[in-house]
């Protein structure tokens, strides 16, 4: 079996709503730091696009957390990979993601950071799967809503291929 890749979003599409959310975002940040989360692997093309365009003050750390492993469906386990190196008391967080879809990474995650006591923690997506969601989360900021396909490009993958594409594509899987 080989993969096809379909555009779903182009580059010029992604890049445009990334500048009108950091615009929202610089908006209901004014006056204040933001101390952005990334969650790798796949958060990091979002939010370093997004960074770039924030004119509010950020800080950065990083997190690793997995439910997928090699597969296109979440195993449903999640578990943390890379915990962050600074604490989140009193700090304005921001946990930039690439991808919600069943919500339970996410809703583990903001567990996880609720209790180390940050000033605020907001969600900001790239892209939200809201039909396939099975456990509840409150999404402050949202690029796409897409259908329930999976995606690749744009730092989401499929087996650790395909983070490279400047767009984001529905893989395609055709017989040999």
């Amino acid at each position: 079996m080989r993969e096809n890749i379909k555009v779903l979003l182009s580059e010029e599409e992604v890049s445009a709503k990334i500048q009108e959310i950091a615009a929202q975002i610089n908006k209901d940040y004014e006056g204040k730091q933001i101390h952005m989360i990334c969650v790798l692997k796949g958060g990091v093309f979002f939010a370093c696009e997004l960074a770039k365009r924030l004119t509010v003050p950020v800080s950065f750390d990083f997190m690793s957390v997995s439910s997928y492993g090699d597969d296109t469906k979440s195993s449903g386990v999640v578990r943390i990979v890379k915990d962050l190196d600074q604490p989140l008391e009193g700090k304005d967080v921001l946990v930039v993601e690439d991808i919600i879809d069943s919500g339970r990474t996410l809703s583990y995650l903001l567990k996880v950071l609720t209790d180390r006591n940050p000033k605020s923690l907001h969600l900001c997506t790239l892209l939200d799967k809201p039909e396939r969601r099975v456990v509840d989360v409150d999404v402050d900021y949202s690029c796409f809503n897409i259908p329930d396909e999976f995606v690749v490009g744009f730092g989401l993958d499929y087996a650790q291929k395909y983070r490279n594409l400047p767009y984001i594509g529905v893989v395609e899987f055709l017989e040999d």
